[in-house]
């Protein structure tokens, strides 16, 4: 009876476990290789992504929750603003690109003499 013990449910002897760790990728081809660091790659920018829309939510609940103090918090509150217009496909039309370069040149300028 203590012999039916050792045996697996096909009647074979089971293999030996061992505390040495088999590298997979090793023992794939380069395509499966190439496809799991794909995934990977992509799972990374899939959390990156996440983890900047929780950022800007928390800085434009941030943004939004007291008024500007100043023309130079309110510059900056605009300047936000104008960067996330500018990365918008109705923005990639090179006149607003040079209307959005020169209001956040405005800003910066003012920002510089108003501090003086």
């Amino acid at each position: 009876m203590a012999n039916n013990r050792t045996r697996d449910w096909r009647g074979q002897t089971p293999a030996k476990m061992t505390e040495k760790t088999i590298d997979l990728d090793q023992h794939r081809g380069m395509a499966a290789q190439k496809a799991t660091d794909l995934r990977r790659l992509l799972a990374d920018v899939e959390a990156n992504e996440k983890a900047l829309r929780l950022r800007q939510h928390e800085l434009e609940a941030h943004l939004v929750a007291a008024p500007a103090a100043n023309w130079p918090e309110a510059a900056e509150k605009a300047r936000y603003l104008l960067n996330l217009l500018a990365h918008s496909v109705t923005a990639q039309d090179p006149r607003r690109q040079k209307l959005i370069a020169a209001v956040l040149d405005d800003f910066e300028r003012l920002a510089r003499s108003s501090s003086s």
